[in-house]
């Protein structure tokens, strides 16, 4: 029996409030090369993005005018990365031949200012689907994250992996991540200038991993 891939994309976002008072630099792993800074912020969870995205419904919007004006780099989905398609070899385009499709539903951001400088705590999250030849097992994901300034030039960029469990019994997995990015802002510019975007790289296709 052929299997079924579901091709519905969930897409949503969930703002956090900005100007929070203190963050800590480099949860989820060091990032952008900046340093670590203990402090507290609470509201951006793996958690309570992998609840949402397992959520039949979505929030759909955007970061906008206000949360720029409040000085908070924005944080989206690049929107032509946003899912992932892998086939078997040599059977690109033939959806029989679908082996996962990956998905980035979820996001999440909050920051803090402070002179010269913006520390953004973003998370996001989504689900892998399990085509007709996907093969069950640990699948590692390549995800880039970059930073663009006001003219839309990337001033700093990492890439990353997210490894997500799927078999025949759940053939629909999902993954979240929460993580910084600290990076200066010259005199002249505003922090809501900035923007942070995730998606997945296209030129690192999903990997099955055994066990």
């Amino acid at each position: 029996m052929i299997c079924r891939l579901t091709s519905v994309i969930v897409a949503g976002l969930i703002v956090s409030g900005c100007g929070l008072s203190s963050l800590t630099s480099g949860l989820g792993g060091g990032m952008f090369g900046g340093k670590s800074k203990q402090a507290r912020v609470d509201s951006v969870t793996k958690a309570e993005l992998l609840a949402a995205a397992k959520a039949d419904f979505s929030t759909t919007g955007s970061t906008g005018s206000m949360n720029v004006a409040h000085g908070c780099p924005r944080f989206m989905v690049w929107s032509r990365d946003k899912h992932l398609m892998t086939y078997e070899a040599g059977q690109v385009g033939d959806s029989l031949a679908v082996l996962h499709r990956g998905e980035i539903t979820k996001t999440a951001r909050e920051c803090t200012i402070e002179p010269g400088r913006v520390t953004v705590k973003y998370g996001f999250s989504g689900r892998l689907l399990l085509g007709p030849k996907g093969k069950t097992g640990r699948v590692s994901l390549p995800i880039h994250v970059f930073v663009t300034d006001s003219k839309q030039q990337r001033i700093a960029t990492e890439k990353l992996v997210v490894d997500v469990d799927i078999s025949l019994n759940s053939p629909i997995a999902y993954f979240s991540q929460v993580r910084t990015v600290t990076f200066n802002v010259p005199e002249g510019s505003r922090p809501g200038e900035f923007e942070v975007f995730v998606g997945f790289e296209r030129s690192a296709p999903a990997k099955p991993r055994a066990g």
